[in-house]
């Protein structure tokens, strides 16, 4: 079983990118559930979202302790909030961040080569005009991790969001895609030269 948290902040989709990367597993046959965990329900609270996906039926049911991935929506919450607990050994990190992981100050956390950063809010803001980081970081988590495809992606996000703001949506999510796979290119190279 794959599972995914995704912490974020109210309003910025949280919810929404754990149902679409549970719905593009589904789209590929697999089973796959989301749920959210927040308390206030305000805009700008911490949220949390949870996915799992498998290929058999998911029975448990509980929030995600020990996520094989890791959505950070909101870099301001690497502070603030304990993102990293229960983060299995070797498992993958998604940051929203204009800046490299390198200068995010978490050595101490992370393992090197499984976390990556992405301009997801600058994707989206060009894409389509509001800061909404959600379905472009499941992009780069599709590239960071293989959870699922980006066409299965595309399709759930074109299918929750039709027309003009899904297309949009699903243009940034292949931005960041292909945003992440360049960096894992990088990252390898630089490693097969050391």
């Amino acid at each position: 079983m794959f599972q995914v948290r995704i912490h974020g902040r109210g309003g910025q989709g949280a919810v929404t990118a754990a149902e679409l990367l549970s719905v593009a597993a589904f789209l590929e046959g697999r089973h796959a559930q989301a749920f959210p965990s927040f308390g206030s329900e305000r805009t700008g609270a911490p949220v949390m979202a949870f996915c799992r996906i498998d290929d058999r039926p998911i029975r448990v049911r509980e929030p995600v302790m020990r996520p094989d991935a890791l959505v950070i929506q909101d870099a301001t919450l690497l502070h603030q909030v304990s993102v990293f607990e229960g983060l299995c050994p070797g498992g993958s990190v998604l940051i929203n961040s204009p800046l490299p992981i390198g200068d995010l100050g978490l050595a101490d956390v992370i393992t090197p080569g499984r976390a990556l950063t992405v301009p997801a809010t600058a994707l989206a803001l060009r894409h389509f005009g509001r800061p909404v980081p959600n379905a472009v970081l499941l992009g780069g988590l599709a590239a960071l991790t293989g959870c699922v495809s980006i066409d299965s992606l595309s399709a759930a996000v074109q299918e929750r969001f039709p027309g003009e703001l899904g297309a949009a949506n699903a243009a940034a999510a292949r931005e960041a895609y292909d945003h992440v796979s360049t960096a894992q290119r990088e990252e390898q190279a630089h490693a097969q030269a050391d």
